[in-house]
């Protein structure tokens, strides 16, 4: 089976098993109609899906499936009868979705749509007053931004997201918005405090234990994505080779079972070696990380990996054209595909 099938088949099992049938949203309220919390359950595990799949495979075989799972949850909340405490977890949850529609698109390069899903979710966050939400929000607008060349607004984005997050209590998922404000702050050319910030975010992550778990959509936040991070802040600075220390250890840390990360982390790896002079290394890397891409769909990884092939194609080394070579007919295959 595909990629793709496998997608949409196991998306599919848990996505719809929490949807009543037409009849039954017809009906009137009572104990045939109603919607319960069995039928929450299901569909939150429809939602649990769509992120395994997407850490795992990248966004491009998951962003229709999402879209379709929020307008699922929407017509339920618009036509079905629950008491108010199913009506509270359909919009958090309504919201969570429209977070994550947000991610796939930002994943696919597609930010106006990303900016118009995580709108979504900020105003059902606002409107439950569900502090998680509006932190998970707050944190994808602020990688947005620092993404875009906008980390003024990013680093204000982190912050107003740390705010709350200090109540919340996790450690981890404090560490995980140092890293963001961290971020921002190198790309203001602010090192020194980039740095500093960046030590805090290690600090915490070594205390994850101690307070509250971090939610579950900050799992992806942990050792590798801290390597990642230094390894940017030292890319941002012009140090390639202590850039490639780190960017070696994030992917020898990071979970197999984050497939997308994976791919980019090896291509980012890649980069910093040919700007580092070791081009043999990049070349055998970059060449390595189309393996990843047989099994992963994401706009952002593609671009990085037409990143590496552009600087390989400037090289003078055997090595570096023979990637180049096999770079460029994976682009041009996909793209006629």
């Amino acid at each position: 089976m595909n990629r793709r099938a496998f997608v949409k088949d196991t998306v599919g099992v848990a996505a719809t098993a929490g949807i009543p049938s037409s009849a039954s949203r017809r009906t009137p309220a009572g104990p045939k109609g109603a919607i319960g919390t069995a039928h929450v359950i299901e569909l939150r595990e429809g939602l649990r899906s769509l992120y395994q799949l997407d850490d795992a495979y990248g966004g491009g075989d998951v962003r229709s499936l999402a879209h379709r799972h929020l307008k699922r949850i929407e017509r339920i909340i618009n036509t079905a009868s629950f008491p108010d405490t199913i009506s509270r977890q359909l919009q958090l949850l309504a919201g969570e979705t429209a977070e994550h529609c947000g991610w796939l698109y930002y994943d696919a390069d597609d930010h106006d749509r990303a900016r118009r899903y995580w709108g979504e979710a900020l105003t059902a966050a606002t409107v439950l007053g569900d502090d998680n939400l509006a932190i998970m929000v707050l944190a994808s607008l602020s990688m947005q931004a620092s993404h875009e060349g906008r980390p003024r607004q990013g680093l204000e984005l982190a912050r107003a997201a740390q705010e709350r997050a200090v109540r919340y209590g996790s450690p981890m998922l404090q560490s995980l918005l140092a890293a963001r404000e961290a971020r921002a702050l190198s790309l203001m050319g602010s090192r020194t405090e980039a740095n500093r910030l960046l030590a805090q975010s290690l600090r915490l992550a070594e205390h994850g234990d101690r307070g509250r778990p971090s939610p579950q959509w900050a799992a992806f936040h942990g050792h590798a994505e801290l390597d990642f991070a230094q390894g940017l802040f030292y890319t941002d600075a012009g140090h390639h080779n202590s850039a490639v220390q780190f960017l070696r250890a994030a992917l020898d840390h990071q979970d197999r079972t984050y497939g997308r990360n994976r791919a980019l982390y090896r291509l980012t790896l890649a980069r910093s070696l040919i700007r580092a002079g070791e081009v043999d290394e990049a070349a055998s890397q970059a060449v390595e990380s189309l393996d990843h891409l047989e099994e992963v769909e994401s706009e952002r990884v593609v671009r990085r990996l037409k990143e590496v092939n552009g600087l390989l194609r400037d090289v003078d080394a055997v090595t570096a054209r023979d990637a180049s070579d096999q770079l460029t007919e994976y682009v041009e295959q996909r793209d006629a595909a």
